[in-house]
């Protein structure tokens, strides 16, 4: 769990999007790597051929500048983690910004949530420059390279009085031109190296944390008559901290009980839920859970999707069990009432829905999938106390009547029809009883029960519909959502849904593009300077190889004349 919170949701989106594809793309620049060795090799015993032992000094060059660019290459191993770091930040705070814009509307928090985003794309900023500038000089130096090699090799030729002639001159020339493109991308072939290699420290870190220690969950408990069991188990969120989250946990539910879970704020209720899920670390005890699952969140879960979308959860559709749903969780009047029934868009977390609408959808989802034991967080607090008395008769009494049910609750009304009730303080079970003996003999339960005597809406346990009736409604109310309504709603024009066809058009967008990209921050200065740059280079490779051919074998021209002129012009 501990793992959990280090690795943000902002973190794992930047080792999907970021670090995974500079692994991808390390292949290709691992082979540019031996490749560029093999011609680097090629090219010395042609150079050798050519001008003799003069060949060594371009060796020597080479390695020289192998040697310098050692120390910029770890400088940018530290820089490119402190980017990436800085990175992960920037996401995280960009991510939890785009997910909660409602609440930061609300409060007026735009400017300053925009101040620290800003400030961390600051940070962001610096390391990308520091980075960048160590591989401009990594550039710049194998850039220069070539230039100091046939320099440095025509020197020695003078010195060892080797003869410069137009044969030697150009073939050496024209092995240098060739492997000139391979050696000036060594600085890239370097940040690539360093870049892979951050990127799979940080995913091999991800992926080699500690793996959540599940317990055994068996699917089928034929002959078990606990699917919970919970022996002296102790849990915590942090295992390395000596006070647990919860403690002395002796719990054995049997199949087809019903056990309310009630208690103060912060007592542990929605934690002894996780941990039946196995989400929480168990540090002590056993624990046997038996039979497929279904939880439902306080929190409404909801999907882009469809309604039906949303219920079915890639599960087949059975039309009786999905209609007697939809009716045991108070859905039909408000499919009724949506253009498309059950076929409507829901937005991105349900957000053209309302809570209780929510909070329904992802009851009807837990019921439609069938499980053996229902795990209801508080799940009723979304609704108002009419629907909530509605739901709890259908949903809980009913619908779940042979299911295992362990529901957190605050509505001491509902208590009464548990056959158990676990009152909790301090992430501990400090009584387990019915109804009627807590409130009889437990000063705790009586003190919460009367702290509720306000809460709206009592329900009337003993008006429960049976299965049959209930059955008989369901299919009922629920024809018209799949009957001649559900025709109509198909022949609707489906450019009304929220979720519509994006549209992209084609052709040439034509230059408007790059003109306003090359506005941007001075743009059209940088993009000149380039231009010119790149005009005096080849002017300056053009100029040099014309004057050399002019010249190798003028005897007017000095052999040092003509090395200093190729110099210069390079």
């Amino acid at each position: 769990m501990q793992q959990k919170m280090k690795h943000s949701t902002g973190e794992i989106m930047n080792y999907v999007t970021v670090d995974a594809y500079r692994i991808g793309e390390f292949p290709y620049w691992f082979h540019q790597t031996w490749t560029t060795i093999a011609q680097l090799c090629i090219a010395l015993a042609i150079l050798y051929n050519a001008v003799g032992a003069a060949m060594v000094s371009s060796l020597v060059v080479i390695i020289l500048t192998v040697l310098c660019n050692a120390p910029m290459a770890k400088l940018q191993h530290r820089f490119q983690s402190k980017l990436m770091e800085a990175q992960d930040v920037r996401l995280k705070a960009m991510s939890e910004s785009l997910v909660h814009m409602k609440v930061l509307k609300f409060y007026a928090w735009e400017a300053h949530f925009k101040k620290v985003i800003e400030g961390l794309r600051e940070v962001e900023y610096k390391w990308l420059s520091a980075f960048q500038f160590s591989r401009a000089y990594n550039s710049f130096l194998f850039w220069a390279s070539p230039v100091l090699v046939s320099a440095v090799t025509f020197l020695t030729c003078y010195l060892l009085k080797i003869t410069l002639d137009a044969s030697n001159v150009f073939t050496f020339l024209a092995t240098l031109r060739l492997v000139q493109d391979p050696v000036r991308l060594i600085p890239d072939v370097i940040a690539v190296f360093i870049q892979a290699n951050v990127a799979f420290t940080r995913i091999s870190r991800f992926l080699d944390a500690p793996e959540l220690k599940r317990q055994v969950r068996k699917e089928y408990y034929v002959g078990i008559d606990y699917p919970i069991a919970m022996n002296s188990c102790i849990f915590s969120w942090d295992e390395s901290t000596s006070k647990p989250t919860l403690k002395n946990i002796n719990l054995m539910v049997k199949t087809g009980e019903k056990i309310a879970i009630c208690g103060e704020v912060g007592s542990g209720k929605s934690t002894l839920l996780a941990a039946v899920l196995g989400e929480v670390p168990k540090t002590e005890g056993t624990i046997q859970i038996c039979g497929k699952i279904a939880y439902i969140s306080q929190n409404a879960w909801i999907q882009t999707g469809t309604v039906q979308d949303n219920i079915l959860f890639g599960s087949s559709m059975d039309r009786e069990r999905y209609h007697n749903t939809l009716a045991r969780c108070s859905l039909v009047k408000d499919l009724e009432m949506l253009p498309y029934g059950d076929r409507s868009q829901i937005g991105e977390r349900g957000v053209n829905r309302s809570g209780g609408q929510k909070q329904r959808v992802q009851l009807a989802r837990g019921l439609y999938q069938n499980a053996d034991i229902y795990l209801l967080d508080d799940p009723f607090s979304a609704v108002d106390a009419h629907t909530s008395t509605s739901l709890f008769n259908e949903y809980v009494m009913s619908a779940l009547s042979d299911k295992t049910v362990l529901l957190v609750t605050h509505q001491v009304d509902f208590l009464p029809a548990f056959d158990t009730i676990l009152l909790m303080s301090d992430g501990e079970v400090i009584r387990s009883a019915p109804y009627q003996d807590l409130l009889a003999d437990c000063e705790e339960f009586q003190n919460l029960v009367s702290a509720h005597k306000d809460t709206i809406g009592v329900s009337d346990f003993n008006n429960n519909i049976s299965p049959q009736r209930a059955k008989e409604v369901s299919i009922k109310e629920t024809d018209g959502i799949h009957g001649s309504r559900y025709t109509e709603f198909m022949k609707l024009s489906l450019a009304d849904q929220l979720i519509k066809k994006e549209e992209r058009e084609k052709g040439d967008s034509g230059v408007k593009p790059y003109l306003i990209y090359l506005r941007q921050n001075k743009g059209f200065m940088y993009f000149s300077f380039c231009v010119i740059f790149h005009i005096i280079f080849v002017a300056g490779q053009i100029s040099q190889n014309s004057w050399m051919a002019a010249n190798v074998q003028n005897p007017d021209v000095s052999t040092l004349k003509l090395i200093s002129v190729y110099s210069l012009r390079s």
